[in-house]
């Protein structure tokens, strides 16, 4: 099969491979669609390996058809419309997944859609639900309010669409004025543009009880700031480090005073059983708003897998609104 390969010039190439084989438990998907993540970018860069075991080949999410169940598959069919995570391999003609971590294409989702889908939606729901603990009875009682930074992102897409499901209070930060329009029609409530608006101060003035939840990509100087804007019992989780890996001085009285919980999460390297319950509680809880179009992937841009290059330069420039995905031929 072919698949994009890293060169030793960390430049993307096609290569030739065996098609994957499958244990008992996996499918065999022809990949139609990959969505595009920048653990892709870290990847290529060599700053981001797969778990051992895991394929080598980029690639975190994908949309296609099953071809091949495992004997103990009883809930697929082969031909059977999917999409689904894995922890690698899906930059290729042919991916291998765990049965459970597959979800069935909504009838009208394109695969562009399905391949936007299950990265960005699981993380943000591993975020707000399993880790920050959001649920619809703390909502009734107590409307949450959550502060998501880059909200245009594809996580970030996600999470507004997810906690406003949910009836939270929901404030984001971007860097222009075009990515602030783009978060109030996803249903933010108010949008802090960083370039010109400090959301320490947007928040003394504006949101002075602080944010229940915040969900953090850049890290860095961000994590005293958020301090800052927590409330009483707050939740920060933090998925990432695009502002940097080192911190100033935590204020650890501050954490103490507000009792904040900090959580630090990744997904590509839990275990087949927490991925496979994650997909599950977020299908019971969301799938259904999919399916009658109440959340819905954000879909920047469409490239040909050849043009996979071009996917990843305006990730990285941060130009993308939403999620970025390759078609395959």
């Amino acid at each position: 099969m072919q698949y994009i390969h890293v060169n030793d010039d960390k430049n993307l190439v096609f290569s030739e491979t065996d098609r994957p084989k499958i244990l008992p438990d996996e499918c065999l998907i022809k990949v139609k669609a990959i969505g595009v993540n920048r653990a892709d970018t870290l990847q290529r860069q060599g700053l981001y390996p797969a778990p051992k075991g895991e394929s080598s080949i980029l690639g975190l999410e994908v949309a296609g058809d099953i071809i091949e169940c495992g004997s103990q598959v009883n809930t697929w069919q082969i031909n059977d419309a999917v999409f689904g995570l894995v922890a690698g391999g899906a930059y290729a003609e042919y991916v291998v997944i765990k049965a459970s971590q597959l979800l069935a294409l909504p009838k009208h989702f394109s695969y562009a859609q399905g391949a936007a889908t299950a990265e960005v939606f699981l993380t943000a729901y591993q975020c707000l639900f399993t880790i920050a603990n959001i649920t619809t009875k703390k909502i009734i009682e107590n409307k949450k309010s959550v502060l998501i930074h880059a909200g245009a992102s594809g996580v970030g897409s996600a999470a507004i669409q997810l906690a406003k499901a949910q009836g939270c209070y929901v404030v984001t930060t971007v860097s222009s004025d075009i990515k602030a329009q783009a978060c109030l029609r996803f249903g933010a409530d108010a949008v802090i543009n960083y370039k010109n608006t400090d959301f320490v101060q947007w928040q003394t003035e504006h949101h002075a009880q602080g944010f229940d939840v915040i969900l953090d990509v850049a890290g860095g100087d961000y994590l005293t700031r958020n301090i800052d804007v927590s409330a009483l019992d707050a939740h920060i989780v933090m998925i990432a480090m695009l502002a940097g890996r080192h911190s100033q001085p935590l204020d650890i009285a501050k954490l103490l005073m507000k009792r904040i919980n900090i959580t630090a999460t990744t997904l590509r390297n839990r275990n087949e059983q927490y991925k496979a319950e994650l997909v599950a509680n977020f299908t019971q809880q969301f799938y259904s708003s999919i399916e009658s179009k109440q959340i819905q992937p954000i879909i920047d841009s469409e490239y040909c897998w050849s043009d996979a290059d071009k996917a990843h330069q305006k990730m990285l420039r941060n130009e993308n609104i939403g999620k970025l995905v390759l078609l395959v031929n």
